[in-house]
């Protein structure tokens, strides 16, 4: 692993989450993005590492050392992506408190309006170099 790769912390087991992880994938530059189940041994050594709450139910993004959770990982993520992604970034004007109320309520929810995978997402050969595991 690069240490210059973001790491995005994400739900293993959540549709919405690995269909986000699918768009990165395919929109991501030169796959700078470093992925890991949070059900998975290395997610849990970072959480330990960056001392994150075991109970955090958000996406996470390690940046540089500094970890991002809710809407503001999301819009951090974004704005690593090419045009016309990136534009996301303008929901940095609307008031944090605002943005993590919509985070939260969509992070509560997901399983019930995306559904949910018994087990964690399992990498395709061509994807292995984008997991950490």
């Amino acid at each position: 692993m690069k240490e210059q790769n973001p790491i995005i912390l994400f739900d293993g087991v959540c549709n919405l989450c690995n269909g986000t992880v699918d768009f990165l994938l395919k929109r991501g530059r030169k796959r700078q993005f470093r992925f890991a189940p949070i059900q998975s041994e290395a997610a849990q050594l970072l959480f330990r590492k960056f001392q994150i709450p075991a109970e955090t139910d958000s996406v996470i993004l390690i940046k540089s050392n500094k970890v991002y959770f809710e809407s503001d990982a999301a819009i951090e993520i974004a704005g690593m992506l090419p045009f016309p992604w990136k534009m996301a970034v303008i929901f940095r004007i609307i008031p944090k408190k605002m943005r993590d109320n919509i985070y939260c309520r969509i992070a509560k929810n997901r399983y019930r309006w995306f559904g949910k995978r018994d087990i964690c997402r399992i990498t395709a050969p061509s994807e292995k170099e984008s997991f950490i595991l």
